[in-house]
Formats: C-alpha cells, structure tokens, sequence
C-alpha cells in the first residue's frame, strides 16, 4: 500500500505525566524521517489537544524541534508541552456542527495523518474521528498512542508514564517508611494514591520492599470491596508485630454497594466520572476511632503524575518507542488502531510494538487481575511485583541549570 502523501498533526489529551513529552518526541522524530522520505510535508502539534484543533491553535512541530538536543529537552520535561484538554466529543449525529469543523480543518491543512496521544476517554476520540473520516470519505490515519499513569487501558501490556509514576510511588513510600520507622510510639500511617477504578499505581507501592523485605504493612485496591471491620483488624494486627504501620490505599476504594470511600459531594467531571478526594482522611478517622493511637494521612496527590526527577528510563525509552510506532503503523496504512505494548517471553524483560482494533480499547478499563491481589485483599501477591518490577528500572535525570531542571516551555 502507498502511504498519503500529506501533512500531519498530533496532540496531546487527558492527565500529563512524566513520559508524554517522550511520545511525543518520538512522534516527531518518526514524522521527521517520513518527511526525509517525501511523505509527510508537516507535522503540526494541536494546543489543548482536540479542543485547540478547533480553534486552530496549532503549530509547526518541525520549526519548534529542529535539533536532536531540543528533542532530547522535551523528553525529559515533565506533563504535556502542547497542552491538554478533557473535551470529550459527543457523537456525529449528535454535534454535526462540530464534526463539520474538524473536517473543514483537515482539508484545509491537508492532514492525512491523526495522532492523539492519551487515555481511556481520549481513545473515544479516536474511535469517532476514525469513523466520521472512513464514513465521509476522506482518507486520512487516525492512530491513538497510549498514555495514562493509571496502567488501565485493555489490550496493551502496560502503558507509557505509569513506570514513571510507579518508580515516584515506590520511592516515596520507601523514604516514609525510613521516616515512620526511627520512632517507638504506635502509629499508623495511611498514604492516599491515585487510581478510581483501577489499583495498579498503589499496588505499585509494594515495590519499595523488593530490595530490602520492608514495605508498606497493607495495601487496598478498588478491584476488591473494602470491609472496614476487616481493615481496623489488619491494622490492629500490624501494631501488634511492630509499632509504625504504614498503610497504602487507592482513592478509588470503596464499599461493597459500590459506594467510594472518598466521595466527595457525588460531583461529575466532563466525563462523568466522579470526583474522588478524601479516601485517606476516612481512613484516618476510622483509625483514630477505632484504635485511637497517633494517625496521619498523606495524600500524594499531583505530584505523583509528573515527577521527572525519578523518571523511570524503561519508561521514557518505551514511550519514545511507542511514539516512533505510532508513526510507522500510519505510514503502513493503519487507522482506528491504538498502539500497544507487547511482553515478550524470556528470562529478560523486552517489549515490542504493537496495535489494536481502537474499537476493544476505547472507554475500557483493564483493572488489576484477581490473581495479582492476595486472599485477605489487602496485599499484592509476588506475580504482582514481578509484573510490575522491569517498567521502573533505570533513572533518566532531569538537564539542570542553576541548581533546577531545565525544561521546554512551547
């Protein structure tokens, strides 16, 4: 099949991370070798994702990155340097007009190349504009390239910035533990981490004790209905061996009728998900309740999302990688597909690139696996941290200046 000839465009959606910029690092640089070869006249880059696609807040990602070392910078700087969006599009039917605007824009640019790089809802865009565009008749590739801390997306094996997250969960909660440790008062400690529906990010937490056998005492997923009763037991059971328990719980758990602990008023966000806040302070209060000793809660919050001071190198070079795919996959003349991850076999951890049918992926979420959750639910099993172990390997250290790291600022 002969490749379009054509410009392209590219943005970025959803929540940043760590590893997004390296995507996106790696979509120019395929785009730079499709231009060498007369296929790709320009890459844009979307400001604010499909949002500033419609306002045509675009730029020429070939003028901004004209250097390998600007390449190498953007890699390295943290969250999303063509900014972001959570537009989610309603169907074609139901928004004519705006469908109507994204094709006017495609002509008038001559894009023939679509990539979107994001999660879960940011694969639902992909899934309508590769369908409006194949129903239409105007030939162009829609390929979405994966992106979430949150490890959630089906198909995939993982995806790019969650090693990266996963290495900052790991990290801090080892330097918390050191911290709770050199006192002899009872005390529990709970430490709040991203994840609604899926707990891979807090199941990434028992890393911390691959090395030395000292990690959190309890961890709690969302894939599993928290029992209170049972939780102020562990906890009791925990004091009873030592006096500083370090609790790790995901700020999607929640009750067996399907209630979130941290619920905060039943608010919505654009995409109809509710908000999540405060699952550590419930625990907190349950604690100090129930037991009545020392208790705090740590929310780890926006930082764990884009903290490339302990960038995991696995995960900027996969990302990178998965970027440069998502290139090539278009050139061959695939559309409506997700980029994927695939785990090959063998004593040492490799990947290769792959993609799938954007149809099985969007709005899906791939939750932590039964077996990877210990009987009791309040633990990761050993096949977990082997899992997980290989995605936060390497250090990939920020370019400094002035004491501070230096960053792209688009």
């Amino acid at each position: 099949m002969l490749a379009l000839i054509g410009n392209a465009v590219v943005g970025q959606s959803g929540g940043p991370t760590a590893a997004i910029n390296a995507t996106l690092a790696g979509v120019i640089r395929g785009a730079i070798d499709a231009r060498d070869s007369g296929v790709i006249g320009t890459l844009y880059g979307m400001r604010n994702g499909i949002e500033g696609f419609l306002g045509e807040r675009i730029i020429d990602l070939f003028d901004a990155f004209d250097t390998e070392e600007k390449l190498k910078l953007l890699e390295r700087t943290p969250a999303a340097a063509l900014g972001s969006c959570r537009r989610r599009l309603k169907g074609h039917l139901e928004d004519a007009a705006t469908y109507s605007k994204i094709l006017e824009i495609l002509k008038k640019y001559n894009i023939r190349y679509f990539f979107y790089i994001g999660g879960n809802d940011s694969m639902d865009t992909v899934l309508k504009l590769s369908d409006y565009a194949k129903d239409n008749g105007y030939e162009i590739k829609v390929v979405g390239v994966p992106k979430t801390i949150d490890n959630d997306l089906p198909v995939t094996d993982h995806t790019p910035g969650f090693g990266s997250a996963a290495k900052f969960i790991a990290t801090t909660v080892k330097e918390i533990l050191r911290d709770v440790a050199v006192y002899t008062i009872p005390a529990v400690t709970i430490v709040e981490i991203m994840g609604r529906d899926a707990g891979w990010l807090t199941a990434s937490a028992a890393l911390a004790g691959q090395n030395d056998g000292i990690g959190p005492d309890l961890i709690y997923l969302p894939e599993r209905a928290f029992d209170v009763d049972a939780f102020i037991k562990d906890v009791k059971d925990r004091l009873s061996i030592h006096p500083a328990v370090l609790v790790c719980a995901s700020e999607g758990i929640r009750t067996a009728d399907g209630e979130y602990l941290g619920a905060k008023g039943g608010t919505l966000d654009a995409f109809g998900h509710k908000q999540l806040s405060g699952a550590g302070k419930v625990l907190e209060g349950i604690v100090k309740a129930e037991i009545g000793c020392k208790v705090r809660s740590i929310e780890l919050n926006l930082p764990q999302r884009c903290a490339s001071h302990i960038a995991s190198l696995t995960d900027l070079t996969e990302s990178d990688l998965v970027g440069r795919g998502a290139v090539a996959a278009a050139l061959s003349g695939k559309t409506g597909v997700m980029m994927t991850f695939i785990r090959e076999g063998g004593e040492e951890y490799s990947v290769s690139v792959g993609s799938a049918d954007i149809g099985g992926i969007a709005n899906g979420v791939k939750g932590v696996p039964a077996e990877y959750i210990n009987e009791s639910g309040n633990y990761v099993t050993d096949d977990c941290v082997e899992y997980l172990r290989p995605l936060i390997v390497g250090e990939a250290m920020p370019y400094f200046e002035n004491g501070v790291p230096k960053h792209i600022i688009l």
